[in-house]
């Protein structure tokens, strides 16, 4: 028998029907030339290990390695950078004067992080509110002007829709007419440079 195979036996008795039959079948399985060759154990390297740890921490967890669903919350992250980015916006000239974002008083949402077979996606969801302090020539007087920019919830990839409702703390100390003109001003003014700073954070973000 070559090659392998299933080969019988059978014991027979002494022609008087005395013996007791058996029968056995068994495998044979020879080395030869056309068989595959069996696996060789291969000792890794430090730069094989080295490799294999950037690869799975750079975008998935090391427990993670074969980048199946993962999810990661960037909430601090990401509300710290909004703060910081628009507060730097800085002093913008206005019609008639010019004003400032003092404060972020209401940074709200939520941000993260998704891999799915080793690709990732990024979102995010926020309102804020920012807090405006300015000064304005109106009739022949400097006055102080001071009030917030609400904006209301918005999420990555929607910053062309941006919206901004711009609100006075002191109302009163205005006529209709003076008002309405500050109001438009921040809007107007303020509008651009917010969306660029929220466009820098998505950029940011998705470099991560």
């Amino acid at each position: 028998m070559e090659n392998g195979g299933v080969e019988n036996a059978h014991a027979h008795g002494d022609g008087n029907g005395n013996g007791q039959a058996a029968s056995y079948t068994y495998w044979v399985r020879e080395t030869t030339a056309d068989a595959a060759p069996l696996p060789v154990p291969k000792k890794l390297t430090a730069q094989d290990i080295l490799s294999t740890q950037s690869q799975s921490t750079s975008i998935v967890s090391v427990w993670n390695k074969a980048g199946t669903w993962e999810e990661k919350n960037l909430n601090n992250w990401a509300t710290q950078r909004l703060k910081e980015l628009l507060k730097s916006v800085g002093s913008l000239d206005l019609s008639c004067g010019k004003a400032e974002i003092s404060d972020v008083t209401k940074c709200v949402g939520d941000a993260f992080l998704v891999t799915v077979r080793n690709k990732k996606r990024v979102g995010y969801t926020y309102e804020l509110t920012l807090k405006i302090k300015g000064e304005w020539h109106l009739r022949e007087e400097n006055k102080t002007v001071k009030g917030h920019i609400d904006i209301p919830e918005f999420s990555f990839g929607e910053l062309d829709d941006l919206q901004m409702a711009v609100q006075l703390s002191e109302e009163k100390d205005f006529v209709q007419q003076d008002k309405q003109q500050i109001i438009q001003d921040l809007k107007k003014r303020f509008l651009q440079p917010v969306r660029e700073k929220l466009l820098q954070f998505e950029q940011e973000l998705k470099d991560r």
